[in-house]
């Protein structure tokens, strides 16, 4: 079961939280099949959203980790209507690298064994 209410602190007009009702502390916790419920329930959510406030555009955030900005240790969801580029500040910049400078990056993700713990303390 996923729940879906109004942030009491609005980034912008509609923000909205999309709570799954069993507990999973992070991304790392949530077993697959509750996560697609959950991403399912986001995007009716933010149809529903996108449509009822004529916003012409969204944001989902999610964080994962202190170190991700995670405050509350119950995943979550975050639909953010977006109503004109300027009405959110980026969190992060970014540097376009070239590809070749990519590739060993990608191998050594591709080749890494997930754990269930890497990310919980």
């Amino acid at each position: 079961m996923t729940d879906a209410f109004l942030n009491v602190a609005q980034a912008t007009k509609g923000h909205t939280l999309v709570v799954p009702r069993t507990h999973h502390r992070d991304l790392a916790e949530i077993p697959l099949d509750e996560a697609a419920h959950v991403m399912r329930a986001a995007v009716e959510v933010a149809r529903q959203l996108t449509g009822a406030l004529r916003a012409p555009g969204v944001n989902l955030w999610h964080a994962s980790g202190e170190t991700a900005w995670q405050s509350v240790f119950h995943f979550h969801i975050h639909l953010v209507p977006r109503y004109a580029t300027t009405d959110l500040t980026p969190p992060w910049t970014e540097t376009e690298l070239p590809v070749e400078s990519l590739r060993g990056l990608a191998e050594e993700i591709r080749s890494y064994e997930p754990s269930r713990s890497h990310m919980t303390p």
